[in-house]
Formats: C-alpha cells, structure tokens, sequence
C-alpha cells in the first residue's frame, strides 16, 4: 500500500525568497505537488481496476483485495475533489476583494 505524505521539501518556505511577493518556486512547488497528487490518485485507480480485471477475467485474487483497492481509489478521489472545492472557493473570494 502506498500512500502519499507530504516532506518537508514539499512546502515552500514561509519567509524568504523574492523581495515583496512569494519566495521563488513556491508556485512551482505547488504545482508539482498538485501533479504528484493527481498521479497518485489515477495509479491508485489504475491499480483498482486491474484488480478487478484480474478477479473478473483471470480467477486471480481476492474480491476483498478488490474492493479494498477500490475503496482506495474512491476515497483520494473524493479527497483530491475536496482539496479541488476549496482552491476554487479561496480562488474566488480573493477575486471578490476590493483593492
């Protein structure tokens, strides 16, 4: 079973980098830890899949391997769909600032 943590290498400092804005490669930080999270959740529902074709076609498995794989796959989506709902919704309060 693998699942994802987050390193510290992962999160971009806090202070320092460029004068006045966010420090350098904090959007590329986020960005690729955004890649690595939707990677992760399409191979977790990659691998549910083929545990289901391996049950389905080949009589290799367990059902209960299959449904814990699908269990899996089910709940990072869910998780990566919320994380998605709440980047939307900061996104569009900050659009809704006046400066």
């Amino acid at each position: 079973m693998k699942t994802m943590s987050i390193k510290p290498a992962m999160i971009a400092p806090a202070a320092g980098g460029a004068k006045g804005g966010a420090p350098s490669g904090a959007a590329g930080s986020f960005g690729e830890t955004l890649k690595a999270a939707v990677r992760e959740v399409n191979d977790l529902q990659n691998r549910a899949d083929e545990a289901v074709e391996r049950l389905q076609l080949q009589n290799q498995g367990s059902i209960h391997e299959a449904i814990i794989a699908l269990e899996k796959a089910d709940i990072t989506f869910r998780t990566m769909l919320q994380v998605r709902n709440k980047v939307l919704d900061a996104y569009q309060e900050i659009m809704r600032m006046t400066v």
